[in-house]
């Protein structure tokens, strides 16, 4: 199975086929190659299906089936997995899953990688370290991404998740921070304030999407503490959050895109007015106009190697920072401006962060002239 299969080229027939060649194992070991499907011993039948074309209904089909091997399994949808777990399900029946592990939020990550795993489940983590055929070919292709793109390196090499986006705005900056050790534990300081900085995916108090960075700016460091992002939960909550992590009025400052104090047709109220309301001293900083994603783009690479992140409480404002990428137009290979997808958020409230930040300025002390008469 795999979640999209148009035609058999893209299926693992072929890898089977080659196996079944490999270990001798032909028509006097009862398996028959067919065009479409493979007869194995005992009236057993290999099938090769998109679990994109089945519904409720023609899932039934496969009710017979006592295995099923989904490949690629990263790009199986929530959708296809609840379609299949249940039709899979006859006395000494298995689901087997393999995939390069792509996003924490994919199905089968959060069902195979998650706290609790299924009742009698088996999650085995094999790499390139753990190849007895690693040839000397590979074992240079490992170490030229190490070199060459280190920010894609964990990935694509070490089953990690695909925290970074080839070409994504952030991609250097992020691995120069981890190689730098500036993504780790992060204290905050507790005589400083602590600065917020929001986006808002709409307006008034129900707005579709809010990502908040919490930050101190201590000299010329920035100390990112924290972040949080919610869809669809009213203001409430996000006050409801601000109050848990300890950020009130008298701790904290919120600073709000040019839309925060734009009034809601609906609930005649702006994120201005109600975290004014709630005690919260509000800055909005004002609309840069059509270069204000380039601005906090370029704001944000710049101030990068002065940003120190708590990585425990940050990781997902990181993973948005880490997609945050270039939308293009293939035919005439020009860019667009940033893909507006989940990444977007939390990048533009990190942008926010850095373009209202201000480097700070050292007062100098007047000199002070002792007996020589001087006034």
């Amino acid at each position: 199975m795999r979640e999209v299969q148009k035609t058999l080229k893209e299926s693992s027939k072929r890898l089977i086929e080659d196996k079944l060649q490999v270990f001798g194992l032909g028509e006097a070991q009862g398996f028959k190659v067919f065009n479409e499907v493979i007869q194995t011993p005992g009236d057993g039948l290999i099938v090769f299906q998109g679990m994109q074309d089945h519904n409720a209904e023609s899932i039934k089909s496969l009710e017979g089936f006592k295995r099923a091997w989904i490949e690629e399994a990263q790009s199986l949808s929530a959708r296809s997995l609840s379609l299949l777990r249940p039709t899979i399900r006859d006395e000494g029946s298995e689901l087997w899953f393999s995939w390069n592990p792509r996003r924490k939020s994919d199905p089968v990550d959060q069902m195979l990688r998650g706290a609790t795993l299924p009742t009698g489940s088996m999650v085995v983590r094999a790499n390139w370290s753990d190849n007895p055929w690693f040839t000397k070919v590979l074992e240079q292709e490992r170490l030229d991404c190490l070199n060459t793109t280190p920010e894609q390196y964990d990935h694509i090499w070490q089953g990690g998740y695909a925290t970074v986006l080839e070409g994504a705005y952030y991609a250097k900056s992020i691995a120069e921070a981890k190689a730098g050790k500036r993504i780790g534990r992060v204290p905050a300081d507790p005589l400083m304030t602590i600065r917020l900085f929001f986006d808002i995916g709409g307006t008034g108090a129900r707005a579709d999407a809010v990502s908040i960075w919490a930050a101190q700016f201590i000299g010329r460091e920035i100390r990112a503490l924290n972040y949080y992002e919610q869809v669809g939960q009213p203001l409430a909550t996000h006050i409801g959050w601000l109050r848990s992590q300890g950020y009130t009025p008298d701790k904290a400052q919120i600073w709000l895109p040019h839309d925060g104090s734009t009034q809601d047709k609906v609930y005649d109220v702006s994120y201005e007015s109600a975290l004014s309301q709630a005690g919260y001293t509000v800055t909005v900083v004002p609309n840069q106009g059509k270069g204000a994603a380039k601005a906090r783009i370029e704001a944000g690479r710049r101030l990068f190697p002065s940003i120190w992140f708590n990585e425990e409480t940050t990781q997902p404002g990181l993973d948005a920072l880490g997609w945050y990428h270039e939308r293009k137009d293939e035919t005439r290979n020009i860019g667009l401006g940033p893909e507006h997808d989940w990444a977007s958020h939390g990048a533009d409230a990190f942008g926010l962060m850095c373009v209202a930040y201000e480097i700070p300025t050292e007062k100098r002390k007047p000199i002070q002239y002792k007996n020589l008469g001087i006034v």
